[in-house]
């Protein structure tokens, strides 16, 4: 069972991963491109119109292999994920069925016109064509999202124990949770830095090869402009992102910080070199061998308060802490015996009514009902496993935030430099450090993929079913298997756009 668990979770983060390198320059490069061409529209300066199209042709060789690595990752919810998709498959296809239907479709219908009707419609109506694309890749990103958050929140639903399922009762709740639409505006906005970092960096290396120097230079303008409104509406949202997590996923905050015992004006660690874990929790008064922090820092992004009490792990395992309501927290063994009684109440709802015993059937429904939040808790085998990786978790995030606060300084240095009459191209050593911000930008955005995904460990939905519960009765050599061959596969795929992206970028205009 561990074997299969590991395999499953090994092949679908292998998935997300590589999804994950396409998507960030679809939605980035995107807006850049429908910048460029409202640019274009409204100067009638045919030179815009030949960047935009240099950038559209990458865009579009990204956007093909980012589709067919999305649809592989949907199908793994019914191959290696079944027991989820049984168990909320009612509210979890709703947000991906929309976004097939009304997204993928928009997408699928104005990129035809952005490719090949520049001299078949109006300037107008291509424009429109070219943002209806970017827009309709962004409620993509929307309606997946939604999907995710649901995992991290599960709102909207009730349970229904005859047929074992959870169904929706409010479409809003799903669609509109506080944690959906903090990660949709996280989540695009910190692409539109991959894209900006990415066309900047192409355009440095024109500039280097003394090619196209007009051209570059344009394009890293609009550029710069995209990125640095991106770095803050992503530092922005990823306050509301933090504020989220301290409500709804205390112990993920928890090993964001490698906080191990709970504070009153905690402070939010700068930097730091945590203990092995074992250690860590032998002596939780020092879980790190040095750190720097900003005082009171996370008390108040956690909950708005420098006064505010900030559990760490070994609080949450133990509970007894006083909540944000007032009330007392449980502790990890009472919530795993909640859950062995909900499960235990759904096995003797389902006797007692196929018995027709009307008040045994009412009793262990009640009993399902008062227990069920802890639900997922009673297939917890030891306290231990509802502590994720926290040095993976810690240290992703420390990646995430000191490096994305880079690209704000880099952004504003570009659109110093750019402006200046000494020319851009001058700035070899600076030029360089374009090129490199390429693969760091990308480093960044699947550094937040890794705190969120890894952080909400062992739960695949929170509270309500753990990774072990939700994966499909196969061989774990079966998974092990595609997962070689998804590798192989996605590797070739990504040599391959590489190679023709190259090709493009070298071959010019």
């Amino acid at each position: 069972m561990e074997d299969l668990v590991l395999w499953s979770r090994a092949q679908f983060a292998l998935t997300a991963i590589y999804h994950w390198l396409f998507v960030p320059l679809t939605l980035g490069l995107g807006i850049i491109i429908g910048v460029m061409e409202t640019i274009y529209y409204r100067t009638k300066n045919e030179q815009w119109k030949t960047i935009t199209k240099f950038w559209m042709r990458l865009f579009g060789v990204n956007f093909a292999i980012g589709v067919a690595t999305g649809l592989i990752l949907e199908f793994q919810f019914g191959t290696n994920w079944s027991n989820y998709s049984w168990f909320v498959g009612d509210i979890f296809g709703a947000p991906l069925a929309i976004e097939g239907i009304l997204a993928f479709f928009m997408e699928a219908t104005f990129i035809a016109i952005m490719f090949f009707g520049w001299n078949k419609v109006s300037k107008g109506f291509h424009l429109a064509s070219t943002w209806l694309t970017v827009f309709g890749a962004s409620i993509s990103a929307l309606w997946i999202l939604i999907a995710n958050a649901w995992m991290q929140f599960p709102t909207g639903m009730s349970f229904n124990p005859d047929t074992v399922r959870n169904e929706m009762t409010d479409f809003w709740a799903v669609a509109l949770s506080p944690i959906a639409i903090n990660k949709f505006f996280h989540t695009v906005t910190s692409c539109w830095v991959v894209g900006s970092a990415a066309c900047i960096g192409v355009s440095a290396w024109f500039l280097l090869k003394k090619q196209h120097i007009e051209f570059a230079k344009k394009s890293i303008k609009i550029a710069a402009i995209v990125g640095l409104a991106g770095i803050a509406l992503t530092i922005y949202t990823g306050d509301g992102s933090a504020y989220q997590v301290a409500q709804k996923q205390p112990m993920k905050l928890a090993a964001m910080e490698g906080l191990y015992k709970g504070q009153t004006q905690a402070p939010l660690v700068a930097f730091g070199i945590l203990k092995p874990h074992e250690k860590a929790m032998q002596d939780i008064e020092n879980p790190s061998y040095f750190n720097i922090g900003i005082p009171y820092a996370l008390s108040f992004l956690s909950y708005r308060d420098i006064n505010a009490y900030v559990p760490g792990i070994t609080d949450l395992l133990n509970g007894g802490y006083p909540t944000q309501d007032g009330s007392k927290e449980l502790s990890a063994k009472e919530k795993m015996e909640s859950g062995k009684k909900a499960i235990q109440a759904l096995a003797d709802y389902k006797k007692a009514k196929k018995a027709g015993n009307e008040y045994e059937t009412q009793k262990q429904l009640r009993i399902l009902n008062d227990n069920y939040s802890n639900f997922g808790y009673g297939f917890i085998k030891d306290e231990s496993e509802l502590i994720p990786n926290v040095a993976i978790t810690f240290y992703a995030f420390r990646f995430m935030v000191i490096f994305g606060s880079f690209f704000i300084l880099m952004f504003i240095v570009i659109t110093y430099l750019i402006g200046k009459k000494k020319p851009f191209e001058n700035y070899k050593w600076f030029l360089w450090l374009c090129i490199l911000c390429i693969p760091l930008a990308y480093m960044v955005s699947q550094s937040g993929w890794i705190v969120a995904e890894m952080g909400r460990q062992p739960w695949v939905i929170q509270d309500l079913m753990p990774t072990s519960a939700a994966i499909s009765a196969l061989s774990s050599s079966s998974v092990a298997t595609t997962f070689i061959i998804f590798c192989v596969l996605f590797t070739v795929l990504l040599i391959a756009e590489l190679s023709i992206m190259f090709k493009q970028i070298k071959k010019g205009f």
